[in-house]
């Protein structure tokens, strides 16, 4: 998997826009990457230095739409810290 495989997309919402003042930022990453994987696309993408990575996966849930039924899609979660003076910028 490359760099662009594993991030799938930055997680913006007024939790996450709190928690980039404190350095922390969240992305929607591969279910299939483990925290080395994610702290080298990060770092590597962004060119930033990472000190720690928290993980969540979110499990498929199931919707509705009228009489047809399905899944929702699986993904992990990942939050992660920066070392101090490190930033990303999404504009």
């Amino acid at each position: 998997m490359s760099n662009y495989d594993i991030i799938i997309a930055p997680i913006i919402t007024e939790k996450t826009a709190m928690m980039e003042q404190e350095g922390k930022y969240a992305f929607k990453v591969d279910y299939r990457a483990n925290k080395t994987q994610i702290k080298q696309a990060i770092e590597k993408a962004f060119n930033v230095k990472v000190e720690k990575i928290n993980t969540v996966n979110n499990h498929p849930k199931k919707k509705r739409v009228g009489r047809y039924t399905g899944m929702t899609n699986k993904y992990k979660k990942a939050i992660v810290k920066l070392a101090e003076g490190s930033t990303i910028s999404f504009d």
